[in-house]
């Protein structure tokens, strides 16, 4: 089970990592970071290098795609060789996946039209412009087309991604491995549970609609 993840300059790494950690070691999983070129990709802060194994030629029929997110999803929007390898790949995956804004690469592939899917809760109107029906959950299964919404989001996704390629008890294995029990020391990962000032501030710096 060919699993590829999406990287591009300015990706987000816990995108990307979150679903690796939990599906890496699924039986049979061959996971595989692919790019336009072979190398390291630079996250969105620059800071950190993923390395890139294949480039897009190079996989051809994964199983799994992964579309990590990021906060300049625009520029892989318009980027004809990651839109046209989506939509090849995407006519023979079993499943086809995004983190956060990995989701408005795969609606401007045009592969989310008309479905039901998530984001980060600051791109939900871009998702929408899509012809997405954009939705406010942690994550989002409709046939196989599975998203989840802002960054960690990923992990919960990838385990529920795990539940159903290997069944639960597999699932929670991963689960317990990764002794993934979050007890966050506040509550304000949600726009529903911040402080409001807090998230205007936030839809403000984004540039998302009040």
């Amino acid at each position: 089970m060919q699993i590829a993840i999406l990287l591009y300059e300015h990706f987000t790494a816990l995108d990307a990592v979150g679903p690796y950690d939990t599906l890496a070691g699924l039986p049979g999983a061959q996971p595989v970071f692919v790019a336009e070129r072979r190398g390291p990709v630079r996250n969105d802060s620059g800071s950190l290098q993923l390395v890139a194994e294949a480039t897009l030629e190079e996989v051809a029929r994964p199983d799994v795609v992964l579309v990590p997110g990021g906060p300049f999803p625009a520029e892989q929007q318009k980027n004809p060789e990651v839109l046209a390898w989506l939509r090849a790949v995407d006519a023979t995956t079993t499943w086809t996946t995004s983190v956060c804004t990995g989701s408005l690469i795969l609606g401007s592939a045009g592969l989310l039209t008309g479905r039901r899917a998530t984001t980060h809760w600051t791109a939900m109107d871009d998702l929408r412009a899509l012809g997405v029906e954009a939705v406010d959950e942690r994550y989002v299964f409709d046939g196989k087309y599975v998203t989840a919404a802002g960054v960690s989001a990923g992990i919960d996704m990838g385990l529920a991604l795990a539940g159903r390629i290997a069944g639960d008890a597999t699932a929670q294995t991963v689960q317990l491995m990764l002794q993934y029990d979050p007890q966050p020391p506040y509550d304000s990962g949600s726009p529903h549970k911040a402080p409001a000032e807090l998230t205007a501030r936030m839809r403000q710096e984004a540039g998302a609609p009040g």
